[in-house]
């Protein structure tokens, strides 16, 4: 059984939403998913899973700029700023102290919902605590 987390984050690296799909489908549906609880930003990091032109298009919608790298399959090169996308360790940091617990790094719950719960228990107790 594989799963993939997508998480928004603040500027600091606390998680502030979750959404989990299966581990073949597309980041784009996670992206979709967690477009409408994203909060006011100037801009949005991501990684090259996220890398779609509806998707900058919403984000440039909401006034947030995004700094999303291309996929190597793109034809046209697109821009984004290095320098900022440098600060995406946080959001990696972020998914590292989630896996410090150990039934959220081994997957140790077989059921999705108690899985999502196990990495909500996580985020709240490791992040705002």
């Amino acid at each position: 059984m594989n799963t993939r987390l997508h998480a928004v984050t603040d500027q600091n690296g606390r998680p502030l939403s979750f959404f989990m799909t299966a581990g073949q489908i597309s980041d784009y549906t996670g992206a979709a998913a967690l477009l409408d609880s994203l909060p006011a930003a100037q801009w949005m990091l991501g990684d090259r899973g996220y890398d779609a032109d509806w998707f900058r298009d919403a984000l440039e919608e909401r006034g947030i700029k995004p700094c999303i790298p291309g996929r190597s399959s793109r034809g046209k090169p697109v821009k984004y700023d290095k320098r900022k996308y440098k600060r995406r360790n946080r959001i990696e940091i972020m998914f590292g102290r989630l896996k410090d617990w150990r039934r959220v790094a081994t997957r140790y719950d077989r059921s999705p919902t108690v899985f999502f719960s196990a990495v909500c228990l996580a985020a709240t107790v490791s992040f705002w605590l």
